[in-house]
């Protein structure tokens, strides 16, 4: 596997060998002992997470507060989505800035992303199955989520006239100053 670090410290982009022929693929999608690599060994994955989602679906930006905050280790199994992680962590030279790459089925990429981070995705193709891996779990008392169109973080979401579908507490969530800290 091959890693690429994006703009935000810890993130980083993965691409996996794929060995194909005319049957199909074989990729291995997950090894721990390269993971402890290239995240110095702190990492433990607690919880697996699969969302489905039609075009136009745009789920986040969400995260944990500490001391629950969760890292994500995030793929689609079928489709395309943009997928954005934004710091959050107040003593980061990055803080209040963002990271978007694809993540499809067809290039098999992986988004590594950190605790003390938001994360949220928008579905491109007509249906996306996205995979994630978390290092805790989910708690409701402890969630937070911040606006998708916050003008302070001003994300480039690749909307090509797509309306964003969202759920009524993404709808509902607030700036990136207001957030839940």
């Amino acid at each position: 596997m091959k890693t690429t670090p994006t703009k935000l410290p810890g993130v980083l982009i993965l691409k996996p060998k794929v060995f194909g022929d005319a049957r199909g693929f074989f990729m291995e999608s997950f090894n721990q002992r390269a993971f402890d690599g290239w995240v110095d060994g702190s990492v433990r994955f607690v919880q697996d997470n699969h969302s489905r989602s039609e075009r136009g679906v745009l789920r986040g930006l969400h995260y944990q507060l500490p001391p629950f905050s969760q890292g994500k280790l995030v793929r689609v199994a079928a489709g395309r989505v943009f997928d954005v992680a934004v710091d959050l962590r107040p003593d980061s030279p990055t803080f209040g800035r963002w990271t978007g790459v694809e993540l499809s089925s067809e290039n098999r990429l992986q988004l590594w992303v950190p605790p003390g981070l938001a994360h949220g995705f928008l579905v491109l193709s007509d249906t996306a199955d996205v995979l994630y891996k978390t290092t805790d779990y989910h708690r409701p008392d402890a969630e937070g989520c911040i606006a998708w169109n916050d003008a302070t973080l001003a994300i480039d979401w690749p909307l090509d006239g797509l309306t964003p579908r969202l759920s009524p507490k993404d709808a509902a969530a607030p700036a990136f100053a207001d957030r839940r800290r």
